[in-house]
Protein backbone atom coordinates (compact mmCIF):
# COMPACT_ATOMS: atom_id res chain seq x y z
CA UNK A 1 0.00 0.00 0.00
CA UNK A 2 2.62 2.03 -0.53
CA UNK A 3 5.30 3.42 -3.35
CA UNK A 4 7.50 1.72 -4.56
CA UNK A 5 10.52 3.22 -3.21
CA UNK A 6 8.69 2.12 0.51
CA UNK A 7 8.22 -1.01 -0.84
CA UNK A 8 11.89 -1.74 -1.83
CA UNK A 9 13.29 0.24 1.66
CA UNK A 10 10.37 -2.57 3.91
CA UNK A 11 11.20 -5.79 1.34
CA UNK A 12 7.57 -6.34 0.58
CA UNK A 13 6.41 -8.54 -2.26
CA UNK A 14 2.92 -9.49 -2.30
CA UNK A 15 2.77 -10.50 1.59
CA UNK A 16 5.58 -13.44 1.03
CA UNK A 17 8.16 -13.78 3.57
CA UNK A 18 11.37 -13.05 2.03
CA UNK A 19 13.35 -13.46 5.33
CA UNK A 20 14.13 -15.64 8.53
CA UNK A 21 12.57 -12.72 10.34
CA UNK A 22 9.26 -12.65 8.89
CA UNK A 23 9.11 -16.46 10.90
CA UNK A 24 10.25 -14.97 14.24
CA UNK A 25 7.70 -14.21 17.25
CA UNK A 26 6.70 -10.63 17.87
CA UNK A 27 8.96 -10.73 21.07
CA UNK A 28 12.24 -11.83 18.82
CA UNK A 29 11.18 -9.56 16.19
CA UNK A 30 10.58 -5.85 18.27
CA UNK A 31 14.06 -7.34 20.01
CA UNK A 32 15.60 -7.32 16.89
CA UNK A 33 13.83 -4.34 15.63
CA UNK A 34 14.67 -2.80 18.70
CA UNK A 35 18.65 -3.46 18.15
CA UNK A 36 18.57 -2.15 14.72
CA UNK A 37 18.61 -4.93 12.88
CA UNK A 38 17.00 -3.76 9.15
CA UNK A 39 15.42 -7.15 8.21
CA UNK A 40 13.33 -6.90 11.33
CA UNK A 41 12.16 -3.66 10.58
CA UNK A 42 10.71 -5.19 6.97
CA UNK A 43 9.56 -8.22 8.62
CA UNK A 44 7.11 -5.81 10.82
CA UNK A 45 6.37 -3.43 8.08
CA UNK A 46 5.16 -6.99 6.39
CA UNK A 47 3.39 -8.03 9.55
CA UNK A 48 1.64 -4.66 10.76
CA UNK A 49 1.95 -2.54 8.00
CA UNK A 50 -1.53 -3.42 6.39
CA UNK A 51 -3.39 -2.33 10.05
CA UNK A 52 -1.66 0.70 10.05
CA UNK A 53 -2.41 1.73 6.38
CA UNK A 54 -6.15 0.40 7.60
CA UNK A 55 -6.08 2.54 10.57
CA UNK A 56 -4.95 5.95 8.65
CA UNK A 57 -7.33 5.01 5.49
CA UNK A 58 -10.21 4.53 8.21
CA UNK A 59 -9.75 7.53 9.60
CA UNK A 60 -8.25 9.94 6.65
CA UNK A 61 -10.92 8.18 4.15
CA UNK A 62 -7.78 9.07 1.77
CA UNK A 63 -6.01 6.46 0.26
CA UNK A 64 -3.38 8.71 -0.64
CA UNK A 65 -2.70 10.45 2.85
CA UNK A 66 -3.10 6.55 4.49
CA UNK A 67 -0.19 5.72 2.27
CA UNK A 68 1.63 8.73 3.52
CA UNK A 69 0.93 8.03 7.12
CA UNK A 70 1.77 4.37 6.74
CA UNK A 71 5.42 5.34 5.18
CA UNK A 72 5.59 8.24 8.11
CA UNK A 73 4.73 5.69 10.88
CA UNK A 74 7.61 2.64 9.98
CA UNK A 75 9.97 5.88 9.73
CA UNK A 76 9.01 7.47 12.84
CA UNK A 77 8.99 4.02 14.66
CA UNK A 78 12.73 3.53 12.83
CA UNK A 79 14.29 6.65 13.82
CA UNK A 80 13.15 6.56 17.20
CA UNK A 81 13.68 2.15 17.93
CA UNK A 82 15.82 3.26 20.95
CA UNK A 83 13.06 5.01 22.93
CA UNK A 84 11.26 1.63 22.23
CA UNK A 85 11.38 -0.94 24.83
CA UNK A 86 10.69 -4.40 23.71
CA UNK A 87 9.65 -5.36 27.80
CA UNK A 88 7.17 -2.31 27.95
CA UNK A 89 4.87 -3.21 25.55
CA UNK A 90 4.25 -5.67 22.08
CA UNK A 91 5.84 -3.98 18.72
CA UNK A 92 2.72 -3.95 17.58
CA UNK A 93 0.44 -1.70 20.19
CA UNK A 94 3.82 0.63 19.83
CA UNK A 95 3.06 1.10 16.27
CA UNK A 96 -0.78 1.53 16.69
CA UNK A 97 0.13 4.79 19.13
CA UNK A 98 2.65 6.47 16.21
CA UNK A 99 -0.72 5.95 14.23
CA UNK A 100 -2.55 7.76 15.74
CA UNK A 101 -0.55 10.49 16.32
CA UNK A 102 0.55 10.87 12.78
CA UNK A 103 -3.01 10.81 12.24
CA UNK A 104 -3.78 13.59 14.21
CA UNK A 105 -0.95 15.79 12.33
CA UNK A 106 -2.40 14.39 9.03
CA UNK A 107 -5.94 16.11 10.12
CA UNK A 108 -4.12 18.79 11.42
CA UNK A 109 -2.29 19.56 8.23
CA UNK A 110 -5.37 18.81 6.21
CA UNK A 111 -7.27 21.78 8.45
CA UNK A 112 -4.57 23.94 7.47
CA UNK A 113 -4.53 23.10 3.86
CA UNK A 114 -8.03 23.86 3.68
CA UNK A 115 -7.73 27.34 5.05
CA UNK A 116 -4.42 28.20 3.08
CA UNK A 117 -6.70 26.97 -0.01
CA UNK A 118 -9.54 29.34 0.51
CA UNK A 119 -6.87 32.40 1.41
CA UNK A 120 -5.25 31.55 -1.74
CA UNK A 121 -8.28 31.47 -3.81
CA UNK A 122 -9.83 34.75 -2.36
CA UNK A 123 -6.78 36.44 -2.97
CA UNK A 124 -6.52 35.37 -6.46
CA UNK A 125 -10.98 35.93 -6.98
CA UNK A 126 -9.74 39.67 -5.50
CA UNK A 127 -7.07 40.39 -8.02
CA UNK A 128 -7.40 42.96 -10.76
CA UNK A 129 -8.32 41.22 -13.73
CA UNK A 130 -7.26 43.76 -16.24
CA UNK A 131 -8.30 43.64 -19.47
CA UNK A 132 -7.26 40.07 -20.98
CA UNK A 133 -7.93 38.96 -24.29
CA UNK A 134 -10.84 36.15 -25.18
CA UNK A 135 -8.32 33.38 -25.61
CA UNK A 136 -7.27 34.24 -21.85
CA UNK A 137 -10.53 33.94 -20.12
CA UNK A 138 -11.44 31.10 -21.81
CA UNK A 139 -8.09 29.88 -20.23
CA UNK A 140 -8.37 31.65 -17.09
CA UNK A 141 -12.18 29.67 -17.00
CA UNK A 142 -11.10 26.12 -17.43
CA UNK A 143 -7.90 26.38 -14.96
CA UNK A 144 -10.28 27.27 -12.31
CA UNK A 145 -12.84 24.96 -13.12
CA UNK A 146 -11.10 22.13 -13.18
CA UNK A 147 -8.58 22.91 -10.59
CA UNK A 148 -11.81 23.04 -8.37
CA UNK A 149 -12.44 19.08 -9.26
CA UNK A 150 -8.87 18.13 -7.85
CA UNK A 151 -8.05 16.93 -4.51
CA UNK A 152 -7.99 19.14 -1.85
CA UNK A 153 -4.28 18.03 -1.33
CA UNK A 154 -3.48 18.70 -5.11
CA UNK A 155 -5.08 22.17 -5.50
CA UNK A 156 -3.40 23.37 -2.71
CA UNK A 157 0.12 22.57 -4.10
CA UNK A 158 -0.98 23.89 -7.43
CA UNK A 159 -2.68 27.20 -6.77
CA UNK A 160 0.25 28.24 -5.00
CA UNK A 161 2.67 27.29 -7.68
CA UNK A 162 0.45 29.58 -10.06
CA UNK A 163 -0.67 32.00 -8.43
CA UNK A 164 1.55 32.72 -5.56
CA UNK A 165 4.91 31.53 -8.30
CA UNK A 166 6.42 29.38 -5.35
CA UNK A 167 8.89 27.34 -6.01
CA UNK A 168 8.31 23.18 -4.38
CA UNK A 169 10.64 23.92 -1.58
CA UNK A 170 8.81 27.13 -0.52
CA UNK A 171 5.22 25.10 -1.19
CA UNK A 172 6.81 22.03 1.45
CA UNK A 173 8.12 25.07 4.03
CA UNK A 174 4.63 26.74 3.55
CA UNK A 175 2.40 24.16 3.97
CA UNK A 176 4.62 21.57 5.90
CA UNK A 177 4.12 18.76 3.93
CA UNK A 178 7.22 16.91 2.76
CA UNK A 179 9.22 17.73 -0.34
CA UNK A 180 8.37 14.70 -2.08
CA UNK A 181 4.89 14.56 -1.22
CA UNK A 182 4.72 18.29 -2.75
CA UNK A 183 6.15 16.91 -5.80
CA UNK A 184 4.37 13.97 -6.12
CA UNK A 185 0.91 15.86 -5.47
CA UNK A 186 2.50 18.22 -8.45
CA UNK A 187 2.84 15.60 -10.83
CA UNK A 188 -0.64 14.10 -9.92
CA UNK A 189 -2.83 17.31 -10.15
CA UNK A 190 -0.73 18.46 -13.46
CA UNK A 191 -1.31 14.90 -15.09
CA UNK A 192 -5.02 15.07 -14.17
CA UNK A 193 -5.32 19.22 -15.31
CA UNK A 194 -4.01 18.14 -18.58
CA UNK A 195 -6.00 15.51 -18.92
CA UNK A 196 -9.36 17.34 -18.02
CA UNK A 197 -8.56 20.44 -20.11
CA UNK A 198 -7.65 18.67 -23.12
CA UNK A 199 -10.87 16.62 -23.36
CA UNK A 200 -12.78 19.92 -21.80
CA UNK A 201 -11.39 21.98 -24.70
CA UNK A 202 -9.20 19.85 -27.17
CA UNK A 203 -8.71 22.87 -29.59
CA UNK A 204 -7.88 25.09 -27.46
CA UNK A 205 -4.77 26.99 -25.75
CA UNK A 206 -5.67 26.20 -22.53
CA UNK A 207 -2.73 23.85 -21.36
CA UNK A 208 -0.46 26.60 -22.04
CA UNK A 209 -1.65 27.66 -18.73
CA UNK A 210 -0.53 24.69 -17.07
CA UNK A 211 3.20 24.54 -15.98
CA UNK A 212 4.76 22.65 -12.77
CA UNK A 213 5.77 24.28 -9.56
CA UNK A 214 9.86 25.23 -10.02
CA UNK A 215 11.85 22.80 -8.25
CA UNK A 216 13.76 25.28 -6.51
Amino acid sequence: MVDHAASDTFGTSGGVARHPADALGDEQLAAGFAAGDEHCLAAAYRRWGQLVHRLAGRALGDGADAEDVTQQVFLAAWRGRHGYRPDAGGLGGWLVGITRHKVADALTARARRAVLVAAVGARQEAAPVGDPCPEQILDRILVQRELANLPSAQQLVLRLAFYADLTQTQISERTGLPLGTVKSHTRRGLRALRGCLEAAAPAAPAARCIRPARPA
